[in-house]
């Protein structure tokens, strides 16, 4: 994204130790678990969907350590926000997610809750990094059960021949997963006025051509890793229920507990519900259960650090050669921050932790860290030939919704299960 702009270079050891256990980077050492003097302003559950939307455009499968040209780098994923992580290759070329009695539908686990999965317990989805956590998973099963209501509105309706309702259901869904992203996801990460700006002039750093699209390394490796820093350090799944960390208790890759149902309601607010938990905000530190990851996340590793989501975080932005958290913002013309960066220039995702915490709260991305997000996400959908911003930008979903305006809560809890 920014092409002429020098690595910063940093001693890895250095970063191995700001970012492992009682480094700069762990919250347990300011922080007890459970506690929540460092709530946001938003949901607990929309770092979730961001990474959804991660598993949806990007899957980097190179090494963590060096070893990789930049310019070899190549992304599993096609660089749109078109479902690919929950379609894959539809009913012919993944049968195994759909219904065989009724193809134009998802294949759901007997109650509902879980996704199918084979005897031995792997998930039967589109991506499986979506069975990571309970989480990932239930706002994916979420988004099954969205796809099935809009072929039962569809066939009610008889707009749409029967050889035609699951295309049709698919772009349906599409759209309204792209319209949220647009108008509720970003203008609560980065603000709406940057995202007027966006839409209204385009992209300033990234505006790709139609077709040409692709994931900048500023974006993968650095400002959309913001989401590991709205981790909370435990959770509720249902009221009244235990407080839970993410990692080791509500990992995945396995078929999901009758205990471990998540009411989605405790991660996002939903009307006539008492508001849910909270986002932790933004302040350059990382929960406990993501400075110790378990091995079934991690796989085994030369060095304990490794363990560390943090560590990992900035290792990867040293080894793609990113340029320091000052150097974007003088680019930008943003005055780089003076308080908590690094001798030498500050590695660009913990600058943006670190700007998001002095000039957003902690609640929302600040200009560099949100300049990137933005052009970013709605650069790619531009870039998208079929996407609701290519084809029809003054489109509205025709979903019902709860309240003003249409929101994720409105696509992943209709009002008939509230």
């Amino acid at each position: 994204m920014f092409p002429r702009l020098e690595p910063l270079g940093t001693d890895p050891h250095l970063l191995m130790r700001a970012g492992s256990d009682g480094g700069i980077c762990d919250a347990a050492a300011t922080l007890d678990l459970g506690a929540g003097g460092d709530d946001a302003e938003e949901a607990a559950g929309w770092p979730f969907f961001g990474q959804l939307l991660a598993h949806d455009t990007t899957a980097d499968r190179s090494p963590l350590m060096g070893g990789v040209e930049t310019d070899a780098l190549r992304n599993s994923r096609s660089p749109r926000l078109n479902l690919e992580m929950l379609y894959a290759d539809g009913p012919i070329g993944s049968p195994y997610m759909f219904d065989v009695n009724d193809p134009a539908k998802f294949l759901l686990s007997p109650d509902g809750y879980d996704v199918p999965r084979n005897p031995q317990g792997v998930a039967l989805i589109g991506d499986p990094r979506n069975d990571v956590h309970i989480f990932t998973l239930s706002l994916h099963v979420a988004l099954l059960h969205a796809h099935n209501r809009i072929v039962d509105h569809l066939r009610a309706a008889h707009v749409v021949s029967e050889e035609d309702v699951f295309e049709k259901a698919r772009i349906t869904l599409t759209w309204h997963y792209q319209w949220i992203v647009v108008h509720d996801f970003l203008p609560r990460l980065v603000g709406p006025a940057l995202i007027d700006e966006v839409l209204e002039d385009g992209g300033k750093w990234f505006n790709p051509e139609p077709m040409n699209a692709f994931i900048p390394l500023e974006y993968a490796d650095a400002a959309y890793r913001y989401g590991h820093g709205q981790i909370r350090h435990a959770y509720h799944l249902v009221e009244g229920g235990p407080e839970l960390p993410l990692f080791p208790d509500l990992v995945g890759f396995g078929p999901l507990p009758v205990d471990h149902r998540l009411d989605l309601a405790q991660i996002f607010d939903v009307p006539g519900r008492p508001p849910a938990q909270r986002a932790k905000r933004l302040d350059g530190r990382l929960a406990a259960s993501l400075i110790g990851l378990p091995e079934r996340i991690t796989g085994a590793v030369d060095e304990s650090a490794y363990r560390s989501l943090a560590v990992r975080d900035l290792l990867r932005g040293d080894t793609t050669g990113l340029p320091s958290g000052e150097q974007v913002a003088q680019l930008l013309g943003v005055p780089p921050l003076t308080e908590d960066t690094w001798a030498g220039g500050t590695p660009l995702w913990f600058y943006i932790l670190k700007e998001s915490e002095h000039l957003g709260n902690g609640d929302r991305l600040g200009p560099v860290g949100g300049r990137i997000v933005a052009e970013v996400l709605i650069g790619l959908l531009r870039a998208d030939p079929a996407s609701y911003l290519s084809l029809e930008p003054d489109w509205q979903p025709i979903l019902p919704a709860a309240g003003h305006t249409f929101g994720l809560t409105d696509l992943l809890i209709p009002a008939g299960s509230r």
